[in-house]
Order: structure tokens, then C-alpha cells, then sequence
């Protein structure tokens, strides 16, 4: 601000002559001069009026700073359609003021449009200055741009490659990966790439509030994924996202994004790539060069060398294992203690037959909770419509019937006795298919328990001579005592001689 005041203290209370008053106030005599002649032309007198302040006091000499008398007003933009178009992709300052130009060709030349606008955004609302503590925040995105890849070589078909960004808040040391997609599992993938890629655990993690990470948006208490809370409590960090509409409290990586953007894309526009792989090897070497060899002016060393003094102290150490990516589902248990995910059937404890479950899946395993608690783990089959069993989920006269097999329904006939071997045989044989025969042996051999290995033999025996070969049968014979009754022999009878009778000699 100009000293007018001193000046005119020097010059008319004083008295001062005006290389005097020039020299200790540090100005030339010319402006001594003219602002002692403004003063007397103002129609002010001296002493001032204590209401008076240096601003009104500068206004009532010089006028209205920005607004130069004497000249016709120009037109002026509004300044708030020009910032909000600033937002929008590929627009600068050059463009916008052309376009004003246009319709204005007597307006503000470039260098006046782009102070006024400088001076404009002054009055916006202040940006706090955010300081991040070594290893404290890790913060991820999505780049907006894709980095296109030759899927076919043989039709030249492309597909787009999405860029994750991770910035660590403290150094800046800086991370890129390539995905197919921003879906789940791309974002876990680069979320243990990035981790894996600064060797150690942060104490938060920022995202933004895209569905992968955040499902319900809400300034004061976010709903989280809850697969994205199990992968951040595996290595014990916490999710800690961005407010809804508020970029700024991530600008670390919005600012990153914009970097790797221009580092990238900008140096890979003329190369091809044929595989996902490729992309990502070209994007080491170039975020290599980035935080290694790039010196920070404010700081005078690389993101590398930052990373190693700040936010390596601090970061906690990764777990032995990665995350592994887990879906959750709510299903119901079935009356047969199974549920069914994916067109597979499950099994759990019988008792928690139709309660409502969530299983948590993985590449290899199910896992089924109740309330919280784990009540059965699989290994994942695949989707054929078959059962997974464990014979502890069975309840005990379901386990009894299941762990019977042909085999064992053989050994145990065997063990009894040769007679019920023999007959055990014969009911298989009998029946159109062997597995209609299997229910009616484990009937027969159920019997031993009420009646005894003894008369069970015995029983089969008989049943046998009367070709009795059926469980009701053999009941029957047992609950009689027919068993212990031997069976009567039918007497042998004389040839029958008559005179119509041919005999074997006829047909001969």
C-alpha cells in the first residue's frame, strides 16, 4: 500500500522539503510532488479526520483501484461461468477468452481478461493447507483416462486399460497399475499391488466414494464395503474415504492422477501393447523415472528419497499373505442342511436347517456364517449341480444310512454268515437296477440287532429253500420262529405207469 499518509505527515506537518520527505519515506520526488498535489486538488485539509482510513484516503486521491478514469467501461465476462468451464476437460484460459473475443472484439486483450479473472478467483471461498505425517494416509483413485490395448492382432480389436493411482500422502512416492476393469477385484488387486509396492501398511486408507469401496455415501458415517473392511482389517489399517463432493480432501491424489496422466499416457500415445502385462511393465519403467530420478524443487530430493526418510519409519509391516478377494452372500439353509451357491450344495450342521446364512467366497474355499460366527468351511466346487458333505453335518441315522456302501453291505452279510452272503447276493441280482436291492439289505441286515447273528443265519437259510427273498419275508420268519423249525421234506414219489403215458423213450 502506498505510504500517503507518511508523506503527507512529512511534507505539510513537518514541513520537509521534497528530496527530504522522498528520501525517508523511500520513494522518488516526482511522487512526493504528485501526491501533495492530489491532495490539495481532493478539497481535503490537514489534519485529516480520524474517520478517514488509508484506503478511503488512497480512493479519494487516486480513485477506484482497477477502474481507470477518463475511459469507457468495458464488457466483462461473468467470471463464474468461466471458472465452471475451466472444469471441463481440454478448456483453458486461451479458449475461453478467443470465444469472448468473438463477441466482444473491443473488449480485454488476453493478459487484462486472464488478471481479472486471477483477481476474481481471489474472492473464492480459502483452501486450507492439508500437512500429511510420514506414512499416515495412502491415498487411491482411478485415472479418468484409459491406456488402449490390441486384444486380437489378428482384427486389431482394442480394449481399454484403467490406470489405479496410489499416492502416499507423506512423500508423494507414487504407484500405478493397469486393470481391465474398476470393478471388486481389480480394485483389491491394486490395492495388494500397492501395498506389496511401498513394503508396509499405512495407517489409513482414502479413497474416493465409488461403489467398490464405499456403498452408501454419507458425510458424517460412510457405509464401507464390507469385504473392502475385511481386506483393510487383514492388514490391520482403516478405511477412512473422502467426503461426497469434497475432491479436495484427497487433492494428493487428484494431483497425482493428473501427473501420471501427463507422465504416461503422454509418453506411451505412440507405443502398441498386446497384453495387460506389457502396459504394466512400460508403467514401472515410467513411474520408475518418476520417483527416482525426478528431483521435488520445494524439497530438493526424489519421492524415493522422501519415502525412505518420512514414511518408511512409520509404516506398519505387511502381514505374511496378501488379502484374498471374497464375495458375501445371504442364502438360506435347506431342509436337506445344505445351501446352494453357484449351482453347487453345500452342507452345515444339521440343527441349523432353514436359518438365513451369509457364505463368504473365495477362489478356493466357502465359508458359511451365522451371526457372525463360522459354522462351516468347503472347499469350492464347481458349479455341477453335485453336494459337498461333511458326514459330521449329517444327523445320526442320516450318517448311519449314508456311510452304507455295496461293499460294506457285502462285508457286513459276509461277517454274518455265508448263508446271508448268499442271500444278499440273490436280492441284488433280482432287482432291475442293484440299488433297488441295497434298502431291502440293510433291512435284512438290520434284523441281527433285535434277533441275533445265529438266527439270522439261520432265517436266511430257510429263505433260501423257500426262495423267500425280501425283507418282509425274512421278518416274518424270525418273528415266528420258523428259523429254529426245520424244513419238512417233501416224500419221494413212485413213477406213475398208465398206458397214455409216453415217456422218455417216445422222443427218442
Amino acid at each position: 500500500m502506498r505510504q500517503v499518509r507518511e508523506i503527507l505527515r512529512l511534507s505539510l506537518d513537518a514541513r520537509l522539503s521534497t528530496r527530504s520527505a522522498a528520501e525517508l519515506v523511500g520513494t522518488s520526488a516526482t511522487t512526493v510532488r504528485d501526491t501533495v498535489k492530489r491532495f490539495r486538488q481532493s478539497g481535503l485539509s490537514w489534519p485529516l479526520p480520524a474517520e478517514i482510513s488509508d484506503t478511503d484516503l488512497e480512493e479519494r486521491l487516486y480513485g477506484v483501484c482497477g477502474i481507470k478514469t477518463g475511459r469507457r467501461r468495458l464488457s466483462e465476462p461473468d467470471w463464474s461461468v468461466v471458472a465452471r468451464e475451466l472444469k471441463r476437460k481440454h478448456v483453458t484460459l486461451q479458449v475461453l477468452w478467443e470465444e469472448y473475443n468473438t463477441e466482444h472484439p473491443d473488449g480485454y486483450r488476453y493478459s487484462r481478461f486472464c488478471d481479472l479473472f486471477r483477481r476474481w478467483e481471489g474472492r473464492l471461498p480459502l483452501v486450507m493447507r492439508q500437512s500429511h505425517a510420514g506414512g499416515e494416509r495412502l491415498f487411491l483413485d482411478y485415472a479418468g483416462d484409459t491406456v488402449p490395448v490390441v486384444i486380437n492382432r489378428r482384427t486389431g480389436e482394442v480394449r481399454g486399460a484403467h490406470i489405479f493411482v496410489a499416492v502416499m500422502g507423506g512423500s508423494s512416492l507414487s504407484f500405478a497399475l493397469a486393470t481391465w476393469t474398476e470393478q471388486f477385484s481389480d480394485w483389491i488387486e491394486g490395492n495388494n499391488a500397492a501395498l506389496a509396492f511401498f513394503g508396509g501398511v499405512p495407517q489409513l486408507l482414502v479413497p474416493d466414494n465409488a461403489k467398490v469401496a464405499v456403498i452408501k455415501a454419507c458425510h458424517f458415517d460412510p457405509q464401507i464395503n464390507r469385504s473392502y473392511t475385511d481386506m483393510a482389517r487383514h492388514y490391520g489399517t482403516a478405511v477412512l474415504p473422502a467426503r461426497p463432493r469434497k475432491p479436495r480432501d484427497k487433492a494428493k491424489v487428484e494431483a497425482c492422477v493428473g501427473i501420471v496422466e501427463r507422465w504416461l499416457l503422454g509418453r506411451l500415445r505412440n507405443r502398441i501393447f498386446y497384453s495387460l502385462a506389457e502396459v504394466n511393465a512400460a508403467i514401472a519403467e515410467c513411474m520408475a523415472d518418476l520417483n527416482d530420478r525426478r528431483v521435488l524443487r520445494q524439497f530438493g530430493k526424489t519421492r524415493r528419497q522422501l519415502f525412505e526418510e518420512i514414511d518408511v519409519p512409520n509404516l506398519k509391516p505387511l502381514p505374511s499373505e496378501p488379502w484374498i478377494h471374497a464375495e458375501w452372500r445371504r442364502c438360506r439353509v435347506g431342509l436337506d442342511y445344505h445351501v446352494a451357491i453357484e449351482r453347487h450344495h453345500y452342507s452345515v450342521p444339521h440343527r441349523f436347517a432353514r436359518r438365513e446364512v451369509e457364505a463368504r467366497l473365495t477362489a478356493r474355499t466357502v465359508e458359511i456364517f451365522l451371526k457372525g460366527e463360522r459354522i462351516a468351511v468347503h472347499m469350492r466346487g464347481s458349479g455341477n449341480g453335485r453336494h459337498t458333505t461333511i458326514p459330521e453335518h449329517m444327523p445320526s441315522s442320516h450318517r448311519r444310512y449314508g456311510e452304507w456302501t455295496p461293499a460294506k453291505i457285502r462285508q457286513e452279510a459276509e461277517r454274518i454268515g455265508p448263508m446271508l452272503s448268499l442271500l444278499v447276493e440273490k436280492v441284488i441280482e433280482t432287482r432291475p437296477h442293484p440299488e433297488q436291492g441295497y434298502r431291502s439289505c440293510l433291512g435284512i441286515i438290520g434284523l441281527e440287532k433285535r434277533f441275533g447273528a445265529e438266527r439270522l443265519e439261520a432265517a436266511a437259510l430257510r429263505a433260501l429253500e423257500i426262495q423267500a427273498r425280501n425283507y418282509p419275508s425274512i421278518k416274518s420268519i424270525l418273528e415266528k420262529g420258523l428259523d429254529q423249525v426245520p424244513v419238512p421234506q417233501s416224500p419221494e414219489q413212485e413213477p406213475i405207469i398208465h398206458s397214455n403215458i409216453r415217456g422218455s423213450s417216445y422222443y427218442n
